[in-house]
């Protein structure tokens, strides 16, 4: 379990900087190839302050990279809260720390980001939410497409009602993943529902701008040695209200894809690729038989975050997306791993809606350069 501090002063007091000083914890691959070269878009109101690792090559050559002036171990978490140094962490460590390392920085008075999914079941989502409330902290989940054009302007299209009534939603997030990767360790909150899936209900969610009622899923693994813990692929149907149908597919077993589609009463809006982190992201909107067609450009989406995040705790503002949007994508894909261990459906009780992501929280930040890596490599073949 994480390091905990014996420090209970709540946030908003602590913070009387301009910068929110961050540390990032966890520098595998999602780390270095886009949290940490993000800190170059955040100059404004973000700093990184420190790094936590159990590698200690990793801490010593990306500190000596980025200009960090503080770093630490696992087994230091504690101490790297109680230092002072920091105001603000980015957990991007696998799914099943999660919840320990964000309860140990909210009890410690510091504000918490947290990569998705929140966490690898109901209870601890809700621990960590509860958490940050008592202490009075911030707590978000980086949902990146949030403050992403392409993906927010989709949403604004539907909403006002440009195809119509959406009422299919169908989509398909693959790749083929290293054999020995973390995310094909069920341990660790591997496998391609809570790795990219998320994002398939997640859009549906904001795209509908609704709950969903029900799910019923499959699991699929073949011969293939990699899949000995986890799915290869994980397919789902999604009941909405007002009977509308979701429905998707995630594999960490086949070609890259990334896409979504929304069919309404009128039109069809299709992006491709739709959630891909890095390089250029297509919309298409077909109405009454003519197409036009929308580039949004590579940008960073990580420094977006970092930004937003920062104004939430200098201005004292609760953050979109919250510890529930977080919730409420885990009580989905449990509901999913029930439906597919039980092969039946499985009914939802709906994490109530909160703010949805809207065009207005759009972030603009240019691409950010490749970084070499240091002991990670990209989970895909």
């Amino acid at each position: 379990m994480a390091g905990r501090s014996k420090s209970t002063k709540p946030g908003p007091e602590r913070t009387s900087v301009k910068k929110i000083r961050y540390a990032v914890v966890g520098l595998g691959y999602i780390s270095q190839a886009a949290i940490l070269p993000a800190f170059a878009h955040g100059t404004g109101n973000s700093q990184l302050a420190a790094l936590v690792s159990g590698d200690p090559i990793k801490l010593k050559k990306l500190a000596k990279k980025y200009k960090v002036p503080s770093t630490y171990r696992y087994e230091g978490f504690a101490d790297c809260l109680a230092s002072g140094e920091i105001d603000a962490v980015y957990i991007a460590l696998p799914n099943s720390m999660h919840r320990a390392y964000a309860e140990g920085a909210a009890q410690a008075g510091v504000h918490v980001l947290c990569e998705k999914p929140m966490a690898v079941n109901e209870k601890e989502c809700e621990a960590m939410i509860e958490a940050a409330s008592r202490a009075k902290v911030k707590l978000m989940i980086a949902y990146r497409l949030h403050f992403e054009k392409g993906n927010l302007s989709a949403a604004s299209q539907i909403r006002e009602g440009k195809i119509g009534t959406p009422r299919i939603f169908r989509s398909a997030f693959t790749q083929q993943v290293a054999a020995g990767n973390i995310r094909l360790k069920e341990s660790l909150g591997g496998g391609p529902l809570f790795d990219l899936g998320v994002y398939c209900i997640n859009a549906a969610r904001y795209l509908f701008r609704a709950e969903p009622e029900e799910v019923f899923a499959y699991n699929a693994a073949g011969l293939d040695q990699r899949f000995s813990e986890v799915p290869e692929m994980t397919s789902v149907s999604m009941r909405f209200p007002d009977d509308r149908l979701a429905a998707f597919t995630c594999s960490f077993g086949a070609a890259n894809r990334s896409t979504f589609e929304v069919i309404g009463t009128k039109g069809v809006l299709q992006m491709d690729p739709a959630y891909a982190m890095a390089g250029e992201l297509k919309s298409e909107i077909t109405i009454n038989g003519k197409t036009r067609q929308l580039r949004y450009p590579k940008r960073d989406q990580f420094g977006p975050e970092l930004v937003y995040f920062s104004d939430c705790i200098l201005n004292n503002r609760e953050p979109e997306p919250g510890g529930r949007e977080g919730l409420a994508d885990v009580r989905i894909m449990n509901a999913i791993v029930e439906s597919a261990a039980q092969n039946k459906s499985v009914k939802i009780q709906p994490v109530a809606a909160g703010k949805r992501p809207a065009l207005d929280q759009e972030i603009a930040k240019p691409p950010v350069d490749e970084p070499g890596l240091v002991r990670a490599t990209s989970p895909s073949e």
